[in-house]
């Protein structure tokens, strides 16, 4: 029997009028039913989150970290539940799963650490005047499908250890596990600082909308965070956007490439390459191009594309038929331009699931839909340049500036190129690496403002200053 789900609203699990059917990427098949709300729910749990913030932004800070670190408790204690439900609704392999589900939990108990002290602006024997950080109120945050839990947990506990209450959409794709994250947590939060409800993605118009809604926080595309900007504009709410990303690896000709074939392979394809950070462009030197493009596909070859359920899966299906048949377009694009192939690249539409083959492009021109556009999907072209200045020049040829990487044996000409790179994060010799504590976010139209670290914490409040006028005469 298909279980159905709850919504966590004011401290109690409830259900709504409709349902809809969330499916298994790997399978087509249905695997819960979630609940379809509008309206009428969202008021109510608007209504539960601003009672509730009166209460909640009183609270000490010992009382928020206690509350956050009681929500990483509960999720660590239920992984092996928790990660297999995401494999079921999400698609990725179990390993993956796991990864982002402990991920989840660390994130909340490094995050529960941050602190936003006052600061001193003036102290002498004119006056005192100290800035210190208040609340926002009521958050709205909505939440992708590619990293639902990791997400959910990225949103609820910056707005909690702030001293804000939220109401958070999970994406309608992959609703269960955070779901099942809401009845474990029922207990744990105060009712109505988290409240989570699920619906169709005319949900989401009316969360931005919301007039008792104080700050919306979005993770999905561009196009969409557009639309969120326009919903939250009547009434100037505080935003903060994490959005699409083209991001360019540009490997110097010092790579060593059997070291670096792997893990570049693993920066584009890990999540089925369905990470707004994957590595969606190669610049390799065209001194070691050959053979770094060679051993990069014969190292896919030995990475399984399959059920992310299965033992030995490296590679899952494409979350949704939506995107799925995007990554399809996409490949059938390259084919119809000519563009040569060194794996993959031939999809079974007909088959049962969203499997994309690990497809390696080489080197197609720039203005490639698949060079130009985010694939978000197991989709990589290689390209080849000659000159430092001509890779940084087309790496930051992108509407996009969300993050990037630099390959090369020396670190300062590393951090030299890092550093001409229009966007909010380089890695140097690695990949995927976000900190908790260390400010995660996009520049030109990947979004503003800023998750993680302290610089994240600030999104959720206003700066207040009070001053002291001394010995002034009343």
């Amino acid at each position: 029997m298909t279980k159905t789900y709850a919504n966590l609203i004011d401290g109690e699990l409830v259900t709504a009028g409709q349902t809809f059917e969330v499916v298994n990427p790997a399978n087509e098949q249905v695997v819960g039913l979630a609940p379809a709300c509008g309206k009428e729910e969202l008021d109510r749990a608007v209504s539960a989150a601003r009672r509730a913030f009166k209460i909640w932004r009183k609270t000490s800070s010992e009382e928020r970290q206690k509350v956050v670190q009681g929500i990483a408790g509960v999720i660590k204690e239920n992984a092996d539940e928790l990660f297999r439900l995401l494999t079921t609704e999400q698609g990725k392999p179990h390993a993956q799963a796991q990864q982002e589900i402990y991920g989840a939990a660390g994130l909340a108990v490094a995050q529960s650490t941050l602190t936003l002290d006052d600061v001193i602006n003036q102290d002498d024997d004119t006056r005192l005047s100290r800035t210190r950080r208040v609340p926002v109120g009521v958050v709205g945050g909505i939440v992708p499908w590619n990293f639902p839990v990791m997400m959910a947990i990225q949103k609820i506990v910056p707005a909690l250890i702030s001293g804000c209450t939220i109401v958070l959409k999970p994406s309608p794709f992959t609703p269960l596990t955070t779901l099942r994250i809401a009845e474990l947590i029922k207990d744990v939060v105060p009712a109505g600082t988290v409240n989570i409800i699920t619906g169709p993605d005319e949900l989401g118009p009316l969360i931005t909308e919301h007039p008792d809604i104080d700050k919306i926080t979005f993770t999905g595309s561009t196009a969409t965070g557009r639309k969120i900007m326009e919903g939250a504009a009547g009434d100037l709410k505080r935003i903060t956007l994490e959005l699409g990303g083209n991001d360019a690896s540009i490997v110097l000709p010092d790579a060593d490439v059997e070291k670096v074939a792997e893990q570049l392979f693993w920066s584009s394809f890990s999540n089925a390459g369905q990470i707004c950070v994957a590595a969606k462009r190669i610049y390799i030197h065209e001194d070691i191009y050959d053979d770094l493009s060679r051993a990069i596909a014969e190292y896919a070859k030995t990475v399984v594309v399959g059920d992310g359920s299965q033992q030995g899966t490296g590679v899952g299906p494409i979350q949704n038929k939506k995107q799925f048949d995007r990554v399809c377009e996409l490949i059938q694009d390259a084919k119809d331009k000519g563009y040569e192939f060194l794996t993959g690249g031939d999809v079974d539409p007909s088959g049962t699931g969203y499997y994309v083959p690990i497809t390696i492009l080489d080197n197609p021109p720039e203005d490639a839909r698949i060079v130009a556009e985010e694939q978000f999907g197991p989709v990589m072209p290689l390209m080849k340049f000659a000159s430092v200045e001509e890779a940084i020049e087309r790496a930051n040829n992108s509407e996009y500036g969300l993050a990037g990487a630099v390959w090369t044996k020396d670190t300062d000409k590393g951090v030299e190129i890092a550093e001409q790179l229009e966007t909010g994060t380089v890695w140097i010799n690695e990949f995927l690496h976000i900190s908790p504590l260390a400010p995660f976010g996009g520049h030109k139209q990947s979004g503003f403002g800023a998750e993680y670290g302290v610089d994240g914490l600030k999104e959720f409040t206003y700066p207040q200053v009070i001053t002291i006028k001394r010995d002034a005469r009343v």
